[in-house]
């Protein structure tokens, strides 16, 4: 995977964190550094932690798929990204509070970064350097966390559902590309 790929996956996988952030930023009267810092941690960190566990565990069995990995990474994205589009077309408010305890953000954190888990078994089949991606995912998330926190506090949910919206498409497109690849449609 090229190093444009995996930015394009880092934002899109920043993507869940940085709408959460934004409905958390709704929930805050005053957003503080800590804050800021907060959720940039507990996002980042988690989004970076998946793909490695996930690309761990994709290596142990990764003899057994090689021959179809193209359909699996294909089916995979397809499903987290069709999954962020679902959610970004759902008009339901989710509930956030304005709570930053641990036990919060903890939960907020591993919610937003079950989907990374199953990047990290996408990455792995695609031979992608896990090293480079997910620091990637990890920096670009801590940065764009605290923009979310930001945005929804002065503007509202306004950009939630596109951000959300935009993250999946880019991922089904890039399960397209592959899946293309893999059947050799496209070099």
């Amino acid at each position: 995977m090229s190093i444009v790929e995996l930015l394009l996956i880092a934002v899109s996988m920043s993507m869940d964190a940085f709408a959460v952030s934004i409905c958390k930023g709704l929930s805050v009267r005053k957003v503080e550094p800590k804050h800021m810092l907060a959720v940039g941690a507990y996002f980042g960190g988690f989004q970076g932690l998946m793909p490695i566990i996930g690309f761990l565990l994709a290596s142990l069995f990764a003899s057994l798929i090689t021959s179809i990995s193209h359909w699996v990474a294909f089916v995979l994205l397809l499903f987290i990204g069709g999954n962020m589009i679902r959610e970004s077309l759902d008009k339901e408010a989710e509930e956030v509070d304005d709570s930053f305890s641990v036990k919060t953000m903890l939960t907020l954190a591993v919610a937003t970064s079950i989907d990374a888990l199953a990047m990290g078994v996408t990455l792995s089949l695609q031979n992608a350097n896990i090293w480079i991606a997910a620091p990637l995912i990890a920096g670009t998330t801590f940065v764009l966390s605290p923009v979310g926190l930001k945005v929804g506090n002065i503007f509202g949910t306004r950009y939630k559902n596109k951000a959300e919206f935009i993250g999946g498409l880019v991922l089904v497109l890039l399960g397209v590309k592959i899946l293309l690849e893999g059947l050799g449609v496209i070099g």
